[in-house]
């Protein structure tokens, strides 16, 4: 007897079998020994946007909420999810292509979100052609690229960055094609946010080369957004035609004025408009010398620093507006180089180059291979580290000399560390990188174990790296911290280095709050915390590192707003931490301050001395009228 089917079941039910047997091919496909890139079913040369488009999709069809009857469904999704936290990761994408798998022993993972989170958390902002999500490698070069960029750090937790997320969207539409719309993930890109002094959710900066990033305090609304975005508008393109074209070019020409002009259909050409910027602005002036057989530098005398590239890699193409804005930097003192490993094989193989892009500096007989960011910043905190280290390299007989024995006053940080030790070689850049921040306050050396063996044996060093804190010297005759915290990035390892350091900054009560701060004949800088919340704990090294540089000049102050909480209600502290100036002004000062919304020690310490000068000069003019 047959079965007669509607049209609608038919459908549900091809629907319901096409599932399944995507659900199994994608089950096979993680439970196989395959790369990471044919795991998220894209090529080597994808983007970081398709990248994580393509993570998305297997999230939300493979995640364990979705399949609670696959007992295999947490092991399964937990390879795509590994896959995919490589391969967003610059640094990480890197090592795995240079060393597969057993290049990331220190980065295990093994975590992941709900679905959920996936669903309506992940990527907000991928979906929308008009807003640009900047990952690190890309941040530099667009902000750089000539054109008006106003960006939007948020985190994907932050209920208050969901809300934006419509009005974001709208504004977008609406000045599409008079400045860029970007935005940046700081729950992926923690440090590129740190960098740029996000402390908080949603933050929303103007960048333009040339000026420093403006940051927007008003209200979300659309409205509000363009105002303040209309007031850095000011470029002005001229849309060629065919009856103003050739008078147009012929009357800049005999200006000697040049023309950059790029040719498109309706509305495609602004989707790589500041790529062509970028290009045009870093190749006028820059210092990169095309490489060959021929002209390679190995047996030159002066330095050189040489990238091995190939055209399709991703990396290779966003590091090469950094080495030429590098290169202006530093022309006269090192020769930067490119070489095409796809045209040279040959020559990249001779020097073992295995993954792109690989950089190197030729230094005579000495090679030095660069494992830092791929940013012009620190091209240059490299360069200058060769020439001026701010590690010490120590032996045992300059570590007995100069920690065991040091002055009572001076304190160590110590880096015992293997060449060969791959955990060893990823923490160099970054404990080079925390050493410049440190000079004057901690000392920061380094010692070979592979070399001194037995001396590392003897210091009781079981593992690398072993970094360990050095102190003022106490009573007891050898004592020292061993760092066991889970991230090595110099950031991190500052902070743990400062919090040994003597408190350099005041804590107040109500009464000397009252008296020193709101009475007294000093400047001062004030820091509202609760010893219960976790981002004041992470400010008070930094607060005490502003201490120590305004030291003589501005006075640094603590208030325990759990202990004293009138107090803090008064100052109408409303959020912890909350960092006040009480500049000194002949009169009694306003409970309230002036609030500074950076987290930054260095970047407190420059508004503090704007804000002073402008003080002084006010005074000056004062006088100078009576």
């Amino acid at each position: 007897m047959g079965v007669w089917l509607n049209k609608d079941d038919y459908v549900r039910d091809l629907k319901r079998v096409m599932l399944f047997f995507l659900v199994m091919y994608m089950a096979i496909l993680v439970g196989t020994d395959q790369d990471f890139y044919s795991l998220l079913g894209v090529s080597k040369t994808a983007s970081s946007r398709e990248i994580r488009q393509a993570f998305k999709k297997l999230a939300l069809k493979l995640h364990p909420d979705k399949n609670p009857n696959n007992p295999n469904a947490h092991s399964d999704f937990l390879k795509v999810n590994r896959a995919y936290e490589v391969l967003k990761d610059e640094d990480l994408r890197k090592k795995y292509d240079k060393y597969g798998e057993k290049g990331l022993a220190d980065n295990q993972g093994g975590q992941y979100e709900s679905w959920n989170y996936y669903r309506y958390d992940f990527g907000i902002y991928d979906d929308d052609p008009e807003i640009i999500t900047l990952d690190r490698r890309e941040f530099d070069a667009a902000v750089n690229s000539g054109e008006l960029w106003f960006v939007n750090f948020y985190s994907p937790g932050c209920s208050h960055c969901h809300d934006l997320a419509p009005t974001w969207r709208d504004f977008a539409k609406e000045v599409d094609g008079l400045l860029r719309i970007g935005a940046v993930n700081c729950g992926d890109d923690r440090m590129l946010c740190r960098m740029k002094g996000v402390n908080s959710y949603p933050s929303l900066f103007i960048f333009r080369s040339g000026m420093a990033a403006v940051k927007y305090h008003g209200d979300r609304s659309k409205e509000s957004l363009m105002n303040f975005a209309m007031q850095h508008v000011r470029s002005t393109v001229t849309e060629l035609w065919t009856g103003n074209f050739v008078n147009s070019i012929q009357t800049a020409f005999a200006a000697g004025i040049g023309w950059l002009i790029t040719f498109c259909s309706e509305g495609s050409g602004k989707k790589i408009l500041y790529d062509i910027l970028a290009f045009a602005k870093e190749s006028v002036n820059s210092h990169v010398t095309t490489l060959g057989p021929q002209n390679f530098p190995a047996n030159e005398k002066e330095p050189w620093l040489v990238d091995f590239f190939a055209p399709w890699c991703p990396p290779c193409q966003a590091l090469l507006p950094e080495l030429r804005k590098a290169s202006k930097h530093l022309y006269g003192q090192l020769k930067f180089g490119t070489l095409d490993c796809t045209v040279h094989e040959g020559l990249c193989n001779m020097y073992n180059i295995q993954a792109y892009p690989t950089t190197v500096v030729f230094n005579q007989s000495n090679i030095h291979e660069y494992e830092g960011h791929h940013s012009a910043e620190q091209i240059l905190e490299f360069v200058e580290d060769l020439m001026n280290p701010s590690v010490i390299s120590l032996t045992p007989t300059t570590f007995n000399e100069l920690v065991k024995q040091r002055k009572h006053d001076e304190v160590w940080m110590v880096d015992f560390y293997s060449p060969w030790c791959h955990p060893c070689q990823v923490l160099m850049p970054e404990w080079k990188r925390m050493a410049r921040t440190l000079i004057g306050l901690i000392n920061v050396g380094s010692i070979d174990c592979q070399q001194y063996h037995s001396f590392c044996a003897q210091e009781n060093v079981r593992r690398y790296p072993e970094i360990r804190f050095f102190p003022q010297k106490s009573n007891k005759a050898y004592e020292y911290h061993s760092y066991n915290g889970w991230n090595r990035d110099a950031y991190s390892l500052r902070i743990w280095g400062l919090g040994f350091l003597p408190q350099a900054s005041i804590d107040l009560t109500p009464q000397t709050f009252n008296e020193k701060v709101l009475q007294g004949k000093n400047h001062w800088v004030v820091d509202f915390y609760a010893p219960w919340c976790g981002p004041c704990q992470n400010f008070a090294p930094e607060f005490e590192l502003l201490a120590r540089t305004l030291k003589g000049k501005v006075k640094a102050g603590k208030v325990d707003c759990q202990a004293y909480a009138q107090t803090c209600q008064k100052a109408g502290i409303r959020a912890y931490p909350t960092v006040r100036l009480y500049p000194y002004e002949r009169a009694k000062r306003n409970t309230w301050g002036e609030q500074i919304d950076s987290r930054d020690a260095k970047e407190i310490a420059t508004l503090i001395y704007e804000k002073l000068e402008k003080l002084q000069n006010h005074e000056k003019r004062d006088k100078d009228e009576l």
